[in-house]
């Protein structure tokens, strides 16, 4: 069963190597699948896809025998199709979001995760509308296969997605919702308030709600705050308040096996934990 499990994290991206150091990066770490930002997270600067070494990539990719489809890409967090009280950033977002799309297909990765946006104090269900109105947008026009995926919020602030039902009100007014998938955020969903300690019936609910086959990939973290604070602040496996045993049910889960795991977990002492996590996951298998 281990050996089905895709599991991974955010990984750099940067010069000189690009797409190939992320690879390089992941396959360190003893990783099957990762995350990476085509750019800086909080901008729009992109380098040119000619120098991203992606045909490179791809042929590491195969000799190492990770599928690109297997793979995830965030787009940046300044872009936020909720807001409706100034059109040039909503025009600006759409921009950014499209550019993102076509950098994704270019590296044959079909995941492309976003957070949904924010309703800056518009209030949610014109926030909501907005996002549909910018997703409809950008789908009624790209030609891609490029799957976004809505990510699971905390709730700080004016953000939307927090809850199961905005996520679903996001797609199910979305004309060419084929192209929409959610990441399910563990710490989100906790800091939201959702109760992680049965998965069985967190999963139930997903389904009834969402529909479990829309679920593209999971973030997993731990979470440094209380249930329900609505703060977003990741923590190591195993050391928040979620707990190992609940974040591993979300690793090892029969209806969770195909869906790539990325971790975000905070560095420690300036380092990245993930070749430990990992081992500590693969190492503790949960049997259902």
């Amino acid at each position: 069963m281990q050996n089905e499990i895709l599991l991974g994290s955010h990984v750099s991206f940067g010069s000189p190597n690009y797409f190939v150091g992320s690879i390089n990066e992941a396959l360190n770490y003893g990783e099957n699948t990762f995350m990476f930002y085509t750019g800086a997270p909080q901008n729009n600067i992109r380098v040119p896809l000619e120098k991203c070494k992606i045909d490179e990539g791809l042929e590491l990719l195969k000799k190492h025998n990770i599928n690109p489809n297997s793979l995830v890409v965030h787009a940046p967090y300044i872009i936020n199709l909720g807001n409706s009280l100034n059109e040039n950033i909503f025009k600006f977002s759409k921009e950014i979001l499209q550019n993102e799309i076509n950098r994704t297909s270019a590296f044959k990765v079909k995941n492309l995760v976003l957070h949904p946006g924010l309703h800056v104090k518009a209030g949610a269900l014109i926030g909501l509308n907005k996002i549909v109105e910018g997703l409809n947008d950008i789908l009624n026009s790209d030609s891609s296969d490029v799957i976004i995926c809505l990510e699971t919020m905390a709730g700080k602030g004016t953000e939307l997605g927090k809850t199961f039902e905005e996520i679903a009100f996001i797609i199910n007014h979305v004309k060419n919702n084929n192209r929409l998938g959610v990441c399910l955020d563990t710490c989100h969903i906790f800091d939201a308030g959702y109760n992680l300690e049965n998965i069985d019936q967190l999963l139930k609910d997903f389904d009834e709600i969402i529909g479990l086959s829309r679920l593209r990939v999971i973030h997993l973290n731990d979470s440094k705050n209380e249930n329900g604070s609505h703060k977003d602040r990741h923590a190591n496996i195993g050391k928040g308040n979620i707990g190992v045993d609940n974040l591993l049910r979300f690793v090892y889960h029969p209806l969770l096996v195909n869906i790539p795991k990325i971790l975000e977990t905070p560095y420690i002492d300036g380092k990245p934990p993930y070749k430990e996590e990992i081992e500590f996951i693969k190492n503790n298998p949960i049997n259902f």
